[in-house]
């Protein structure tokens, strides 16, 4: 099994961050796609709000929501059943090496999953072998270098370099957006629908709210804990940075762009 440094980690500021994300807003280019009755196993479904929303529009079709992370997978299955969702269920894996057989489910669906691999190759060849032959395997990464904010405040740029030096520390590739196109051919895809899609924060509730998560995330999550012992900042760098972050949230006119690659890749 091959070991991986998930680089954000599994603070509360980082699980909260990821429980308000939605399948019309992280997964809009597959939505088209789906179908009720449909097979769909949903890698690294964190907290489970995407993968509740997959399950609603593929019921009466069964959905696998799939994580390391046994925490994430309890809030998941909580979240399943607090809204009445019965055709999901959550379980415990590792994506190089699926627990199912060959040409399994309809879709599989990877968010944020593949920038933080040391093999993201490897991996979308497993996610293409349980796929069934015309199904779909739809991923979406971000691209970190790809970002861009105003006003140009120094301690986001310092936030920036020392992620990246973060993920790549870790054997990830944090700009992982711009190489899904080619990963997916790397896997033996040939039948491959790339997109992309952005996230903005810009209005005063927006700023507020990210400002806060990444604030939160520098100071407390896995960010300041690998920066601090890799000796990338020290405590007074970390507090900086989450000022700065402070700081960019109340600029009246602050703006924050995440793009995010995408690729629908069909099995033959």
């Amino acid at each position: 099994m091959k070991e991986e440094v998930y680089s954000h980690g599994h603070h509360q500021s980082v699980v909260s961050a990821h429980a308000v994300r939605t399948a019309e807003d992280c997964a809009a280019y597959l939505i088209p796609h789906l179908r009720p009755g449909m097979q769909l196993l949903d890698v690294g479904c964190g907290p489970g709000s995407i993968t509740a929303d997959l399950a609603e529009l593929v019921a009466p079709g069964n959905v696998v929501g799939l994580d390391r992370s046994d925490d994430v997978l309890t809030q998941a299955a909580e979240l399943a059943a607090l809204r009445g969702i019965d055709n999901a269920t959550f379980v415990s894996g590792n994506i190089y090496d699926l627990d199912y057989d060959d040409d399994t489910f309809d879709v599989v669906h990877a968010h944020q999953v593949l920038q933080h691999l040391t093999d993201p190759v490897a991996a979308l060849y497993e996610l293409r072998r349980v796929t069934k032959p015309g199904g779909i395997v739809a991923v979406r990464d971000a691209d970190f270098h790809g970002m861009s904010w105003f006003p140009q405040l120094p301690e986001l740029d310092e936030w920036m370099e020392t992620y990246q030096q973060i993920a790549r520390g870790n054997r990830a590739e944090p700009d992982a957006g711009r190489h899904l196109l080619s990963w997916a051919q790397a896997a033996g895809f040939r039948d491959i629908t790339p997109s992309s899609s952005n996230w903005l924060y810009a209005t005063e509730d927006q700023r507020a709210w990210w400002g806060k998560v990444w604030s939160e995330r520098v100071l407390h999550s896995a960010y300041g804990e690998q920066a601090l012992d890799r000796g990338l900042l020290d405590q007074a760098g970390l507090d900086r940075i989450a000022q700065g972050w402070q700081e960019w949230s109340m600029a009246a006119d602050g703006w924050f762009l995440i793009p995010n690659g995408e690729i629908l890749a069909r099995k033959p």
